[in-house]
């Protein structure tokens, strides 16, 4: 698949090169979830430079620094001894070349240090103090591993805490960049195919380059190629999650699957568990890997018990629904069988992604300040749902709407009667603009 969109990125990317250049060495971090793209965007950002990158495995340290040396040898033009056995001697080597000629470098998985030699950090801390003023090495570090790359970088107790110059977190591609992806390979697509992409792959990019590269552009072809035997879908969440989590998966991943299948309150999990105590494990996932959020009714206090949780990532949502609730049947090569369920289901599952994708969508205009959905529980108060609110609290403005897939299913009195309900406890003094409505499939 060709290079998409990531503008903001590349620039930012390339103006620490330039302030390389200028002021002397520069230190960027970018982090993102596995298969983000960051690689990707790494070397397209700098297709003319020198660079030098290095990719860290969990190998022995004096291995990982012969390979190092060796590509920095050649990539230089300066010999660097491969017969150095420790990382910080060889970055010390590196930086010092760096006072007679300018570079890339690139380390990749960075954060995999921590099983190698946990000390590189502090060495490098203290290497980089020592020579960034007065040499020109455009460092970049990445990482996939979300909790570690924070800790390293953010955590004020770490020896690289505000050495970044910048931090660039490489998010999933905008609605927008989807529409275009599918319009290149599938010029005749239907809202149906567009749904399912986003859906399936979460505007993730290597899941999308495997389902374009292999022609799948359809929602019936993705089915199709993400449950064939040895599909990389088949497993993704696990490889994804199990480095981030550690021993401790097991809990991590019943709670996500609770969520992932409709169980939303802390009570519905809990009880769903046998009454696992997981107020821990929910908060670590929120604040910690990021993987969670709470979700509240538009206008509520930030301390409102009217609580639910949600996935923030579309692909594991989707994985674990199917993938992990049905792993029986994959390890059984039951392919079509986990199809016939995806299908069966397709209705329903795709129907809370394609509110997702509207409130995306519009946060992603710039136009409102707040986007999210509003609901009434409580006893004693008629119960009502609105799926978007999205508001611009400058002037006063607020557009509210039901998603539906099909305007036939739109019931605009009941939908009306819910917008009076919340006009009358949250938009007294809102003007509603345009007037309430319905967005379908046909508005993708």
């Amino acid at each position: 698949m060709k290079f998409f969109d990531r503008i903001k990125e590349r620039q930012q990317l390339q103006g620490a090169l330039a302030r390389t250049l200028s002021s002397g060495s520069q230190l960027t971090v970018v982090t993102g979830r596995r298969r983000i793209g960051k690689t990707k965007l790494i070397l397209n950002s700098f297709p003319d430079e020198v660079m030098v990158y290095w990719f860290v495995t969990r190998s022995n340290e004096a291995m990982l620094c012969g390979e190092f040396a060796q590509v920095a040898t050649e990539k230089l033009g300066v010999l660097i001894p491969n017969e150095v056995k420790n990382f910080s001697k060889l970055f010390e080597l590196v930086m010092q070349v760096g006072r007679h000629q300018s570079f890339t470098l690139v380390i990749d998985e960075f954060q995999e240090f921590f099983t190698i030699n946990a000390a590189v950090f502090s060495q490098i801390q203290s290497i980089w103090d020592q020579y960034k003023d007065t040499t020109k090495v455009n460092l970049i570090v990445s990482g996939s591993v979300h909790s570690l790359m924070k800790r390293i970088f953010q955590d004020s107790h770490e020896p690289l805490f505000g050495r970044a110059s910048q931090i660039i977190q490489l998010r999933p591609f905008r609605t927008d960049v989807l529409k275009d992806i599918l319009q290149t390979y599938n010029p005749q697509y239907a809202s149906e195919d567009l749904l399912a992409l986003y859906a399936f792959t979460g505007g993730v990019p290597k899941y999308i380059e495997l389902l374009m590269d292999r022609g799948c552009v359809t929602k019936d072809q993705m089915i199709e190629c993400i449950v064939e035997p040895g599909s990389l879908f088949l497993t993704e969440g696990r490889d994804l999650l199990v480095m981030e989590f550690g021993r401790d998966y097991g809990t991590y991943f019943s709670i996500i699957s609770s969520i992932a299948a409709g169980f939303t309150t802390q009570g519905q999990i809990t009880s769903l568990l046998g009454g696992a105590s997981i107020g821990g494990q929910l908060k670590k996932l929120e604040e910690e890997y990021e993987l969670i959020q709470k979700k509240r009714p538009i206008f509520s206090k930030p301390g409102s018990q009217n609580v639910q949780f949600a996935l923030k990532d579309q692909f594991l949502r989707f994985w674990f629904r199917y993938m992990y609730k049905y792993r029986s049947l994959i390890e059984m090569d039951q392919s079509q069988a986990l199809k016939t369920i995806i299908e069966r289901d397709y209705t329903t599952f795709t129907g809370f992604a394609l509110e997702d994708y509207f409130r995306e969508k519009l946060q992603e205009t710039g136009k409102y300040l707040m986007v999210d959905s509003w609901w009434q529980m409580k006893k004693g108060e008629p119960q009502a749902e609105i799926d978007i609110v999205a508001t611009d609290l400058t002037t006063k403005v607020a557009f509210v709407a039901e998603v539906k897939r099909q305007r036939s299913q739109f019931r605009e009195r009941e939908f009306l009667d819910k917008v009076e309900i919340l006009k009358t406890k949250e938009l007294k003094n809102w003007t509603l603009s345009p007037q309430p409505s319905c967005l379908t499939m046909d508005d993708m």
